[in-house]
């Protein structure tokens, strides 16, 4: 995957994965733009591996979500043994 926010000037979309560029599902946003009460957001319950908040642009912190499939991604897979 590549983070596609290397531009500064590039508007940061809040309902958009900030590392791939596809809807994050983002239940919170939806409820902001929408003004209709939504059910949790995934987020609330997913487990992010620190390696891919470190990957999250600067300028995207806080404004834009990482969608679930880059979250799940980012989890080291199960240990061979």
């Amino acid at each position: 995957m590549s983070e596609i926010l290397s531009h500064p000037a590039r508007r940061i979309d809040p309902g958009l994965c900030p590392l791939c560029g596809q809807s994050n599902l983002c239940a919170n946003e939806v409820q902001r733009e929408t003004g209709m009460a939504q059910d949790p957001c995934w987020c609330t319950t997913a487990v992010f591996a620190p390696t891919l908040l470190e990957r999250i642009p600067d300028e995207a912190r806080r404004l834009a979500c990482v969608c679930a499939r880059c979250a799940a991604a980012a989890l080291p897979g199960p240990s061979a043994s």
